[in-house]
Order: structure tokens, then sequence, then C-alpha cells
């Protein structure tokens, strides 16, 4: 049995407050649809990474390098409180205010390249991505995670801090993997819109097929770790103010299969790698010129559920997040290219997606490329 011991939220927060004047490490984390705010809290400053992948803990991976960071239960004080956040106002954006245009006309460029490649065969799909950065003003830790988590209650929402990698907050609703004994889930998640409020959103015949190839895909991987695999319909999956098309997975894992493998396999997706995973990612070290680091990689619990205290692995991709530094956050936004694709549109999704994550950021801003 996990030792979890019950806080007021208040309590959680504040030691998260500590911890972060401290520069000690911890995570706080609210599970898709969760009233349970969990925290783990580092009792020193070491950086932990998973060895045999039997640790238990909460990890944090980056998309490029091999390194998993962990923040093992066993060096941890750990608490739990019942999640009530009240509503905000919310600040508004509008494409207008936010578009940069030397990092339209760069990101432009870019994915004309990656259409380019696709018509030559290299591959079918590939995910671009560009970092933005915002200037913060009396920007306030707890206040951010506290507006993340009222914006998102349906995604898995977290803060994480290491001295060694950073501040990260985040709030996504797409799995990598859940393991549960022998039994595996995953997603498949490709196209984007952000329809208005109460409005029926309507998936294009483009955004279909290319589903269709990311589940096909995933399913084609799946089956040198699982077996039995099914696959449900496609349907809508909203994150935020912004809505995807979204395919569950499900199989049986195969006796020689474990959770390395798996990952390996998963990691990264089509949604935010591409397709063939290898030319895409090679694609994309050497064209979309920056460091995603943590971005694109996954997060999650390990080993164990620390709700119910059951044997499992529950990790998410790493999308909707932001990196926070000298009071400056720096956002991710990304979109997948096909060859179908418009560079003008695709540079639009990223500007769409990113209002997203600054509808959290409470302070006055100032954008910049």
């Amino acid at each position: 049995m996990v030792a979890m011991e019950q806080k007021s939220m208040q309590s959680v927060v504040e030691n998260a407050k500590l911890q972060f004047e401290q520069n000690l490490p911890f995570v706080l984390y609210n599970k898709p649809n969760s009233n349970r705010l969990i925290g783990f809290f580092q009792k020193d400053s070491q950086l932990h990474l998973v060895r045999n992948f039997k640790e238990i803990g909460f990890v944090f991976a980056p998309f490029d390098k091999q390194n998993i960071v962990l923040i093992p239960q066993n060096q941890s004080v750990c608490y739990w409180a019942e999640c009530k956040v009240e509503a905000i106002l919310q600040n508004q954006f509008s494409p207008t205010e936010i578009e940069n245009q030397e990092g339209k006309v760069a990101f432009e460029k870019l994915v004309k390249e990656a259409i380019d490649a696709i018509a030559t065969g290299l591959f079918q799909k590939v995910v671009l991505s560009r970092k933005e950065t915002v200037a913060l003003v009396n920007f306030d830790l707890l206040s951010l995670f506290s507006r993340l988590l009222n914006e998102n209650p349906t995604a898995f929402a977290y803060c994480f801090y290491h001295p060694e990698v950073g501040l990260w907050l985040g709030a996504f609703s797409e799995q990598l993997v859940r393991i549960a004994g022998s039994e595996i889930q995953t997603m498949a998640v490709a196209g984007t819109q952000m329809p208005r409020e109460n409005e029926t959103v309507v998936w294009e015949k483009k955004e279909q097929e290319e589903q269709q190839f990311v589940s096909d895909f995933i399913v084609e991987n799946l089956k040198s770790v699982a077996s039995k695999i099914t696959m449900s319909a496609s349907y809508t999956l909203s994150a935020g103010k912004v809505a995807h098309l979204k395919t569950d997975i499900q199989g049986i894992l195969k006796p020689d299969s474990d959770l390395k493998k798996v990952i390996a396999v998963l990691h990264p997706t089509p949604a935010v790698c591409g397709f063939p995973k290898a030319s895409a990612k090679q694609f994309i070290l050497k064209h979309e010129g920056y460091d995603r680091q943590y971005y694109s990689g996954f997060f999650g619990e390990w080993n164990t559920d620390f709700e119910t205290a059951e044997e499992s692995t529950d990790l998410y991709v790493n999308l909707r997040c932001m990196e926070i530094k000298n009071n400056q956050a720096f956002l991710y936004v990304g979109c997948g290219i096909t060859k179908d694709s418009s560079p003008e549109k695709e540079w639009m999704e990223t500007v769409n997606k990113s209002i997203t994550m600054k509808r959290i950021l409470i302070t006055t801003i100032s954008s910049k490329q």
C-alpha cells in the first residue's frame, strides 16, 4: 500500500511553493476527471533516472533523449487533497494580438519544406513545432497552476519542478499508454479544430483519412508487444478550446513484453513525430531549429496508481505545456503536416493552440518570437 497522507488543498500547494523556494523537486498533478490533487515532494535535490523500469513514482521524459526523470515515491513525502478550484476570470486573446510576422514566415517555410519531403516519399506525415516566448509580470506559480486545473478538468494537469530540469506546467488528454496487469490501452489522435461554443465539430475527409493512417500505424507497431488488439470508432476529443479526432486502442500484453519494450514501440507517437517514425524524427531534429526538451515527451504515474494503490502505469503525452524560466513562459505548439497541408493554415493552427495556453496566464503579457 502506498503511503499517502491527506491534507487540505491549500496545504499541498503551499508545500509545493516551499519546495520551489528551496530548489527541491516536486510534482503536483490531477488526473482526468478526478477530484484528487496528488503531490510528491522529494526530500533532496538528487536527479533520479529510470534504470530498470521497475521503480515507483512520477516520471517526466523528453522527446529525444533516453533519460526518463523520476521523482521516486520512496524518496518523497506524498500528500493528496480534494481538488477544489474556484472559477477565475478568463483573459481573452485573438490571433491578431499574438501573430509575429517573422515567426510566421519561418514556420511556413518549414512547413513547405516538409510538404516537399512528403512529395519525395520520405514520410507520409511529420509533426512540426515552434516555441513562443511570453514575458510574465508578477508571476505566481500557485495561481497559475490553479488556473491550469480550472481550465482543464478533463485533462491530466501537472506542475513539475526539478532544479536540473526546470519548471514545467501542462495539461493534455492524450494518453501515451496505460498498462494494468496484462491489459494495455493507448490512443491515436490526429486533426485539430477550434470550434465555437456549442458548435458541432465536423471532420473533413482529409482529417478522417489522416486519423485512420495514424490508428493503423499504431496498431501495426503494437503487434510486436501485444495481441488481441481492438480499435474503437473515431470520435471528438476536447482539449481545452481545441478539438481533436481520437481512436481508442486496446490489447493484451504478450508474455515476453514489458514496460520498456512498450515505450520503445509507442514513443514518440505519430501525434508528436509523424510516420514512418524514424524518417519523420530525423527531419524534425535536422530542420526544426530548436531543442524541444520535454515538449512532446511524456509524463505520469510509474508502476502504481496513486489513487487506488493498484499496480499500473499511466502515461500522457506532454503537448499542451510550457516551461517557466526567468519570468518568461516558453510555449510549445505544433501541428501535423501531410501532403494536403497548407502552410498558412498550419501556422494558424499553432496560433490557436498557443491561445489555449495563454488563457491561463493570469498576469499581463507581451509576446515575442
